[in-house]
Protein backbone atom coordinates (compact mmCIF):
# COMPACT_ATOMS: atom_id res chain seq x y z
CA UNK A 1 0.00 0.00 0.00
CA UNK A 2 1.31 3.45 -0.92
CA UNK A 3 2.52 5.86 1.73
CA UNK A 4 2.16 9.54 0.90
CA UNK A 5 2.92 10.80 4.41
CA UNK A 6 5.81 13.22 3.92
CA UNK A 7 6.92 12.63 7.51
CA UNK A 8 7.20 8.86 7.17
CA UNK A 9 10.46 7.03 6.53
CA UNK A 10 8.59 4.86 4.05
CA UNK A 11 7.79 7.83 1.78
CA UNK A 12 11.47 8.73 1.42
CA UNK A 13 12.92 5.21 1.44
CA UNK A 14 14.31 4.04 -1.89
CA UNK A 15 13.51 0.39 -1.23
CA UNK A 16 9.91 1.17 -0.25
CA UNK A 17 9.52 3.41 -3.31
CA UNK A 18 10.86 0.77 -5.68
CA UNK A 19 8.53 -1.82 -4.18
CA UNK A 20 5.54 0.51 -4.65
CA UNK A 21 6.52 1.37 -8.24
CA UNK A 22 6.69 -2.30 -9.17
CA UNK A 23 3.41 -3.05 -7.37
CA UNK A 24 1.58 -0.30 -9.27
CA UNK A 25 3.27 -1.10 -12.58
CA UNK A 26 2.15 -4.72 -12.24
CA UNK A 27 -1.45 -3.53 -11.78
CA UNK A 28 -1.12 -1.22 -14.79
CA UNK A 29 0.20 -4.11 -16.87
CA UNK A 30 -2.90 -6.16 -16.12
CA UNK A 31 -5.29 -3.29 -16.82
CA UNK A 32 -3.75 -1.29 -19.72
CA UNK A 33 -6.63 1.17 -19.71
CA UNK A 34 -4.17 4.09 -19.95
CA UNK A 35 -2.03 2.55 -22.72
CA UNK A 36 -2.56 5.43 -25.16
CA UNK A 37 -2.91 8.19 -22.60
CA UNK A 38 0.63 9.57 -22.43
CA UNK A 39 4.30 8.74 -23.15
CA UNK A 40 4.78 7.48 -19.59
CA UNK A 41 2.32 4.60 -19.95
CA UNK A 42 3.41 3.85 -23.50
CA UNK A 43 7.01 3.48 -22.36
CA UNK A 44 6.04 1.44 -19.30
CA UNK A 45 3.98 -1.09 -21.25
CA UNK A 46 6.57 -1.39 -24.00
CA UNK A 47 9.18 -2.12 -21.35
CA UNK A 48 6.97 -4.75 -19.73
CA UNK A 49 6.38 -6.37 -23.13
CA UNK A 50 10.08 -6.94 -23.78
CA UNK A 51 10.86 -10.64 -24.05
CA UNK A 52 13.32 -10.64 -21.15
CA UNK A 53 10.78 -8.90 -18.89
CA UNK A 54 7.72 -10.90 -20.02
CA UNK A 55 5.24 -8.73 -18.15
CA UNK A 56 6.92 -9.08 -14.75
CA UNK A 57 7.41 -5.68 -13.16
CA UNK A 58 9.89 -7.16 -10.68
CA UNK A 59 12.30 -7.69 -13.58
CA UNK A 60 12.28 -4.06 -14.72
CA UNK A 61 15.70 -2.45 -14.29
CA UNK A 62 15.99 0.74 -12.26
CA UNK A 63 16.56 2.79 -15.41
CA UNK A 64 13.12 1.79 -16.70
CA UNK A 65 11.49 2.86 -13.44
CA UNK A 66 13.17 6.25 -13.63
CA UNK A 67 12.28 6.79 -17.28
CA UNK A 68 8.58 6.19 -16.63
CA UNK A 69 8.67 8.87 -13.94
CA UNK A 70 10.61 11.31 -16.10
CA UNK A 71 8.07 10.98 -18.91
CA UNK A 72 5.13 11.79 -16.62
CA UNK A 73 4.11 15.43 -17.06
CA UNK A 74 1.42 15.36 -14.38
CA UNK A 75 -1.66 15.88 -16.55
CA UNK A 76 -3.51 13.91 -13.81
CA UNK A 77 -5.85 12.26 -16.33
CA UNK A 78 -4.77 8.72 -15.49
CA UNK A 79 -6.23 9.14 -12.02
CA UNK A 80 -9.69 9.62 -13.53
CA UNK A 81 -9.18 6.71 -15.92
CA UNK A 82 -7.98 4.30 -13.24
CA UNK A 83 -10.55 1.89 -11.72
CA UNK A 84 -8.25 1.15 -8.78
CA UNK A 85 -7.87 4.53 -7.08
CA UNK A 86 -8.74 4.88 -3.38
CA UNK A 87 -10.91 3.65 -1.73
CA UNK A 88 -10.20 0.53 -3.82
CA UNK A 89 -8.04 -1.86 -1.81
CA UNK A 90 -5.23 -1.52 -4.38
CA UNK A 91 -5.16 2.25 -3.79
CA UNK A 92 -3.42 3.23 -7.03
CA UNK A 93 -2.51 6.92 -7.33
CA UNK A 94 -0.17 7.04 -10.29
CA UNK A 95 0.35 10.85 -10.50
CA UNK A 96 1.18 11.16 -6.82
CA UNK A 97 3.48 8.13 -7.01
CA UNK A 98 5.40 9.84 -9.81
CA UNK A 99 5.70 12.98 -7.66
CA UNK A 100 7.00 10.82 -4.82
CA UNK A 101 9.59 9.28 -7.14
CA UNK A 102 10.82 12.73 -8.16
CA UNK A 103 10.95 13.87 -4.56
CA UNK A 104 13.04 10.86 -3.53
CA UNK A 105 15.35 11.36 -6.50
CA UNK A 106 15.76 15.04 -5.64
CA UNK A 107 16.56 14.18 -2.01
CA UNK A 108 19.19 11.64 -3.09
CA UNK A 109 20.85 13.67 -5.84
CA UNK A 110 19.66 17.23 -5.24
CA UNK A 111 17.24 19.36 -7.23
CA UNK A 112 18.67 20.05 -10.67
CA UNK A 113 19.57 23.54 -11.82
CA UNK A 114 16.92 23.19 -14.52
CA UNK A 115 14.18 22.39 -12.00
CA UNK A 116 15.28 25.11 -9.58
CA UNK A 117 15.09 27.69 -12.35
CA UNK A 118 11.73 26.51 -13.71
CA UNK A 119 10.34 26.18 -10.20
CA UNK A 120 11.25 29.69 -9.06
CA UNK A 121 8.49 31.52 -10.89
CA UNK A 122 8.62 34.50 -8.53
CA UNK A 123 12.28 35.23 -9.26
CA UNK A 124 11.95 34.68 -13.00
CA UNK A 125 8.69 36.63 -13.16
CA UNK A 126 9.93 39.54 -11.07
CA UNK A 127 13.15 39.93 -13.04
CA UNK A 128 11.32 39.54 -16.34
CA UNK A 129 8.72 42.14 -15.44
CA UNK A 130 11.19 44.63 -13.99
CA UNK A 131 13.26 44.52 -17.18
CA UNK A 132 10.37 44.40 -19.68
CA UNK A 133 10.30 45.08 -22.59
CA UNK A 134 14.04 44.35 -22.70
CA UNK A 135 13.45 40.84 -21.34
CA UNK A 136 10.97 40.10 -24.12
CA UNK A 137 13.39 41.37 -26.74
CA UNK A 138 16.19 39.20 -25.32
CA UNK A 139 13.97 36.12 -25.30
CA UNK A 140 13.53 36.47 -29.05
CA UNK A 141 17.27 36.48 -29.78
CA UNK A 142 18.59 33.13 -30.97
CA UNK A 143 21.91 33.61 -29.16
CA UNK A 144 20.10 34.24 -25.88
CA UNK A 145 17.82 31.23 -26.43
CA UNK A 146 20.84 29.00 -27.11
CA UNK A 147 22.44 30.31 -23.92
CA UNK A 148 19.30 29.48 -21.91
CA UNK A 149 19.23 25.99 -23.37
CA UNK A 150 22.85 25.43 -22.40
CA UNK A 151 22.54 26.86 -18.89
CA UNK A 152 19.04 25.94 -17.67
CA UNK A 153 17.85 23.40 -20.25
CA UNK A 154 14.92 25.31 -21.77
CA UNK A 155 14.70 24.31 -25.41
CA UNK A 156 15.87 27.09 -27.69
CA UNK A 157 12.80 26.77 -29.93
CA UNK A 158 10.21 26.83 -27.14
CA UNK A 159 8.13 29.98 -27.33
CA UNK A 160 8.10 31.75 -24.00
CA UNK A 161 5.52 33.86 -22.18
CA UNK A 162 5.97 37.62 -22.42
CA UNK A 163 6.52 39.79 -19.38
CA UNK A 164 4.69 43.00 -18.49
CA UNK A 165 6.18 45.91 -16.59
CA UNK A 166 2.89 46.51 -14.80
CA UNK A 167 2.11 43.28 -13.00
CA UNK A 168 -1.47 42.34 -12.21
CA UNK A 169 -1.06 42.92 -8.47
CA UNK A 170 0.30 46.41 -9.14
CA UNK A 171 -2.77 47.18 -11.27
CA UNK A 172 -5.11 45.72 -8.67
CA UNK A 173 -3.53 47.66 -5.80
CA UNK A 174 -4.02 50.94 -7.64
CA UNK A 175 -7.78 50.68 -8.03
CA UNK A 176 -10.86 50.79 -5.85
CA UNK A 177 -13.71 48.29 -5.91
CA UNK A 178 -16.71 49.38 -7.98
CA UNK A 179 -19.16 47.14 -6.13
CA UNK A 180 -21.29 48.91 -3.54
CA UNK A 181 -23.97 46.28 -3.00
CA UNK A 182 -22.19 42.92 -3.40
CA UNK A 183 -24.10 39.66 -3.74
CA UNK A 184 -20.92 37.66 -3.21
CA UNK A 185 -17.40 38.04 -1.85
CA UNK A 186 -14.32 36.31 -3.24
CA UNK A 187 -10.58 36.20 -2.70
CA UNK A 188 -8.75 36.05 -6.02
CA UNK A 189 -5.76 33.72 -6.33
CA UNK A 190 -4.36 35.33 -9.43
CA UNK A 191 -1.67 32.74 -10.46
CA UNK A 192 1.87 33.49 -11.65
CA UNK A 193 1.02 33.59 -15.39
CA UNK A 194 -1.60 36.26 -14.72
CA UNK A 195 0.69 38.19 -12.38
CA UNK A 196 3.71 38.42 -14.66
CA UNK A 197 2.76 37.28 -18.17
CA UNK A 198 -0.88 38.03 -18.89
CA UNK A 199 -2.34 40.63 -16.52
CA UNK A 200 -5.13 41.21 -19.05
CA UNK A 201 -6.66 37.92 -17.91
CA UNK A 202 -6.67 39.19 -14.33
CA UNK A 203 -8.17 42.52 -15.32
CA UNK A 204 -10.92 40.74 -17.27
CA UNK A 205 -11.57 38.45 -14.31
CA UNK A 206 -12.02 41.36 -11.91
CA UNK A 207 -14.24 43.30 -14.32
CA UNK A 208 -16.49 40.34 -15.06
CA UNK A 209 -16.86 39.50 -11.37
CA UNK A 210 -17.60 43.11 -10.50
CA UNK A 211 -20.10 43.30 -13.36
CA UNK A 212 -21.90 40.53 -11.52
CA UNK A 213 -21.75 42.42 -8.19
CA UNK A 214 -19.01 40.25 -6.67
CA UNK A 215 -16.64 42.00 -4.29
CA UNK A 216 -13.05 40.99 -5.09
CA UNK A 217 -9.98 41.17 -2.85
CA UNK A 218 -6.51 39.83 -3.53
CA UNK A 219 -4.83 38.42 -0.40
CA UNK A 220 -1.06 38.23 -0.17
CA UNK A 221 -0.02 35.16 -2.17
CA UNK A 222 2.88 33.29 -3.69
CA UNK A 223 3.23 30.68 -6.44
CA UNK A 224 0.91 27.71 -5.92
CA UNK A 225 3.97 25.43 -5.65
CA UNK A 226 3.34 23.17 -8.62
CA UNK A 227 6.49 24.18 -10.58
CA UNK A 228 8.75 23.27 -7.68
CA UNK A 229 6.77 20.09 -7.04
CA UNK A 230 7.31 19.08 -10.68
CA UNK A 231 11.04 19.02 -10.01
CA UNK A 232 10.84 17.13 -6.72
CA UNK A 233 11.65 20.23 -4.65
CA UNK A 234 9.16 19.40 -1.89
CA UNK A 235 10.63 21.70 0.77
CA UNK A 236 10.51 24.71 -1.55
CA UNK A 237 6.97 23.85 -2.64
CA UNK A 238 5.78 23.46 0.95
CA UNK A 239 7.19 26.84 1.95
CA UNK A 240 5.03 28.47 -0.74
CA UNK A 241 2.02 26.34 0.09
CA UNK A 242 2.17 27.09 3.82
CA UNK A 243 2.27 30.83 3.15
CA UNK A 244 -0.72 30.61 0.83
CA UNK A 245 -2.70 28.47 3.26
CA UNK A 246 -2.29 31.09 5.99
CA UNK A 247 -3.57 34.00 3.89
CA UNK A 248 -6.22 32.12 1.93
CA UNK A 249 -7.66 30.34 4.97
CA UNK A 250 -7.94 33.75 6.66
CA UNK A 251 -9.92 35.02 3.66
CA UNK A 252 -12.26 32.02 3.84
CA UNK A 253 -12.83 32.62 7.54
CA UNK A 254 -13.86 36.17 6.62
CA UNK A 255 -16.63 34.69 4.47
CA UNK A 256 -14.97 34.64 1.06
CA UNK A 257 -14.61 31.92 -1.55
CA UNK A 258 -11.31 31.53 -3.37
CA UNK A 259 -11.56 32.00 -7.13
CA UNK A 260 -8.74 30.92 -9.45
CA UNK A 261 -8.48 31.71 -13.19
CA UNK A 262 -5.88 28.97 -13.85
CA UNK A 263 -6.69 25.22 -13.83
CA UNK A 264 -3.30 24.02 -12.58
CA UNK A 265 -3.43 26.33 -9.58
CA UNK A 266 -7.06 25.54 -8.76
CA UNK A 267 -6.18 21.83 -8.94
CA UNK A 268 -3.24 22.38 -6.59
CA UNK A 269 -5.33 24.25 -4.03
CA UNK A 270 -8.11 21.68 -4.16
CA UNK A 271 -6.22 18.41 -4.41
CA UNK A 272 -2.60 18.80 -3.34
CA UNK A 273 -2.70 21.36 -0.53
CA UNK A 274 -4.38 19.04 2.02
CA UNK A 275 -1.64 16.51 1.30
CA UNK A 276 1.36 18.85 1.30
CA UNK A 277 0.57 21.69 3.71
CA UNK A 278 1.82 21.73 7.29
CA UNK A 279 -1.54 23.10 8.48
CA UNK A 280 -3.86 20.30 7.40
CA UNK A 281 -7.00 21.94 8.78
CA UNK A 282 -6.25 25.24 7.07
CA UNK A 283 -5.41 23.50 3.80
CA UNK A 284 -8.63 21.48 3.92
CA UNK A 285 -10.58 24.70 4.51
CA UNK A 286 -8.87 26.28 1.50
CA UNK A 287 -9.51 23.21 -0.67
CA UNK A 288 -13.21 23.04 0.18
CA UNK A 289 -13.71 26.71 -0.63
CA UNK A 290 -11.69 26.97 -3.85
CA UNK A 291 -13.48 27.36 -7.18
CA UNK A 292 -12.05 27.53 -10.65
CA UNK A 293 -13.20 30.81 -12.20
CA UNK A 294 -15.83 29.40 -14.55
CA UNK A 295 -16.91 26.91 -11.93
CA UNK A 296 -17.79 29.93 -9.79
CA UNK A 297 -19.50 31.76 -12.66
CA UNK A 298 -21.48 28.63 -13.56
CA UNK A 299 -22.88 28.52 -10.05
CA UNK A 300 -23.91 32.17 -10.34
CA UNK A 301 -25.75 31.23 -13.52
CA UNK A 302 -27.39 28.20 -11.89
CA UNK A 303 -28.59 30.49 -9.10
CA UNK A 304 -30.02 32.96 -11.63
CA UNK A 305 -27.50 35.64 -10.64
CA UNK A 306 -25.26 35.81 -13.72
CA UNK A 307 -25.65 38.89 -15.90
CA UNK A 308 -26.36 37.66 -19.46
CA UNK A 309 -26.90 41.06 -21.09
CA UNK A 310 -24.11 40.60 -23.64
CA UNK A 311 -23.43 43.25 -26.26
CA UNK A 312 -21.01 41.51 -28.63
CA UNK A 313 -20.67 38.02 -30.08
CA UNK A 314 -17.30 36.33 -30.77
CA UNK A 315 -18.97 33.97 -33.31
CA UNK A 316 -17.12 30.65 -33.78
CA UNK A 317 -14.84 29.54 -30.94
CA UNK A 318 -12.53 26.53 -30.70
CA UNK A 319 -12.30 25.92 -26.97
CA UNK A 320 -9.52 23.72 -25.61
CA UNK A 321 -10.52 21.95 -22.38
CA UNK A 322 -7.33 21.77 -20.26
CA UNK A 323 -6.26 18.52 -18.64
CA UNK A 324 -6.26 20.06 -15.17
CA UNK A 325 -9.92 21.02 -15.58
CA UNK A 326 -10.78 17.56 -16.87
CA UNK A 327 -8.99 16.14 -13.83
CA UNK A 328 -11.29 18.17 -11.57
CA UNK A 329 -14.37 16.39 -13.00
CA UNK A 330 -16.28 19.63 -13.42
CA UNK A 331 -17.49 19.23 -16.99
CA UNK A 332 -17.15 21.93 -19.65
CA UNK A 333 -18.26 24.95 -17.69
CA UNK A 334 -16.24 27.50 -19.65
CA UNK A 335 -17.71 26.29 -22.93
CA UNK A 336 -21.21 26.08 -21.45
CA UNK A 337 -21.10 29.71 -20.37
CA UNK A 338 -19.56 30.91 -23.62
CA UNK A 339 -22.60 29.42 -25.38
CA UNK A 340 -24.79 31.86 -23.45
CA UNK A 341 -23.43 34.64 -25.67
CA UNK A 342 -25.96 35.01 -28.54
CA UNK A 343 -24.75 33.80 -31.92
CA UNK A 344 -21.73 31.98 -30.50
CA UNK A 345 -20.74 28.51 -31.66
CA UNK A 346 -18.31 26.60 -29.43
CA UNK A 347 -16.36 23.53 -30.48
CA UNK A 348 -14.90 21.76 -27.44
CA UNK A 349 -11.55 20.07 -28.03
CA UNK A 350 -10.52 17.56 -25.35
CA UNK A 351 -6.90 16.97 -26.27
CA UNK A 352 -3.78 17.18 -24.13
CA UNK A 353 -1.42 20.07 -24.89
CA UNK A 354 1.58 18.06 -23.72
CA UNK A 355 3.17 20.96 -21.87
CA UNK A 356 1.70 20.57 -18.36
CA UNK A 357 3.81 22.17 -15.66
CA UNK A 358 7.45 22.59 -16.60
CA UNK A 359 7.86 19.39 -18.66
CA UNK A 360 7.20 20.83 -22.12
CA UNK A 361 9.80 23.57 -21.60
CA UNK A 362 12.65 21.13 -21.06
CA UNK A 363 15.18 20.56 -23.81
CA UNK A 364 14.88 16.78 -23.56
CA UNK A 365 11.07 16.71 -23.89
CA UNK A 366 10.27 19.63 -26.19
CA UNK A 367 9.96 17.58 -29.39
CA UNK A 368 7.93 14.90 -27.64
CA UNK A 369 5.60 17.52 -26.17
CA UNK A 370 4.81 18.79 -29.67
CA UNK A 371 4.15 15.23 -30.82
CA UNK A 372 1.74 14.70 -27.92
CA UNK A 373 -0.05 17.94 -28.83
CA UNK A 374 -0.36 17.27 -32.57
CA UNK A 375 -3.97 15.94 -32.32
CA UNK A 376 -4.86 19.18 -30.52
CA UNK A 377 -3.27 21.26 -33.26
CA UNK A 378 -5.06 19.26 -35.95
CA UNK A 379 -8.46 19.60 -34.27
CA UNK A 380 -8.09 23.36 -33.88
CA UNK A 381 -7.11 23.78 -37.52
CA UNK A 382 -10.02 21.58 -38.60
CA UNK A 383 -12.48 23.67 -36.58
CA UNK A 384 -11.50 26.84 -38.51
CA UNK A 385 -12.56 29.09 -35.63
CA UNK A 386 -12.78 32.86 -35.50
CA UNK A 387 -11.23 32.67 -32.05
CA UNK A 388 -9.32 30.07 -30.03
CA UNK A 389 -9.58 29.85 -26.26
CA UNK A 390 -8.12 27.89 -23.37
CA UNK A 391 -8.19 28.42 -19.61
CA UNK A 392 -4.60 27.12 -19.39
CA UNK A 393 -1.80 29.61 -20.16
CA UNK A 394 0.75 26.90 -20.89
CA UNK A 395 -1.65 25.19 -23.30
CA UNK A 396 -2.05 28.61 -24.89
CA UNK A 397 1.70 28.81 -25.51
CA UNK A 398 1.68 25.35 -27.03
CA UNK A 399 -1.33 26.09 -29.24
CA UNK A 400 0.30 29.27 -30.50
CA UNK A 401 3.48 27.35 -31.25
CA UNK A 402 1.72 24.54 -33.10
CA UNK A 403 -1.02 26.42 -34.97
CA UNK A 404 0.05 30.06 -35.21
CA UNK A 405 -3.21 31.02 -33.48
CA UNK A 406 -2.89 33.04 -30.26
CA UNK A 407 -5.52 31.74 -27.83
CA UNK A 408 -7.16 33.89 -25.19
CA UNK A 409 -8.66 32.98 -21.84
CA UNK A 410 -12.47 32.45 -21.96
CA UNK A 411 -12.88 35.23 -19.38
CA UNK A 412 -11.48 37.69 -21.91
CA UNK A 413 -14.19 36.64 -24.36
CA UNK A 414 -16.77 37.13 -21.62
CA UNK A 415 -15.45 40.59 -20.81
CA UNK A 416 -15.47 41.58 -24.48
CA UNK A 417 -19.01 40.26 -24.89
CA UNK A 418 -20.08 42.47 -21.98
CA UNK A 419 -18.46 45.41 -23.73
CA UNK A 420 -16.02 45.92 -20.84
CA UNK A 421 -12.97 48.04 -21.65
CA UNK A 422 -9.50 46.57 -21.07
CA UNK A 423 -7.81 49.92 -20.69
CA UNK A 424 -5.59 50.45 -17.68
CA UNK A 425 -8.13 52.58 -15.92
CA UNK A 426 -8.04 52.72 -12.15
Amino acid sequence: MASFDLHSAEFWGRQALDHELRRVFDICNGCRRCAQLCPSFKDLLQSLDREEIDGEAEKLPDADLKRVGDLCYQCKLCYNHCPYTPPHRWAVDFPRLMLRARAVQAKEKGVTRQDRFLGNTALVGTLGSLTAPLSNWANELSVHRSFMQAIVGIHKDRNLPRFHRETFSKWFAGRASRVTDPVGRVALFATCPVEYNNPAVGRATVRVLERNRIDVVMPSQRCCGMPYLDGGAVDEARALIDTNVRTLAAAVREGREIVVPGPTCSYMLKQEYPWLASDKDGATLVAKNTRDLFEYLARLHADGRLDTSFQKSPRKIAYHLPCHLRAQNMGTKSADLLRLIPGTQVTVIERCSGVDGTWGFKEEYYELSLKVAKPLFDDIKAAQPDQTASDCPLAGLQIAQGTGREPCHPIQIFAEAYGLDDGHDR
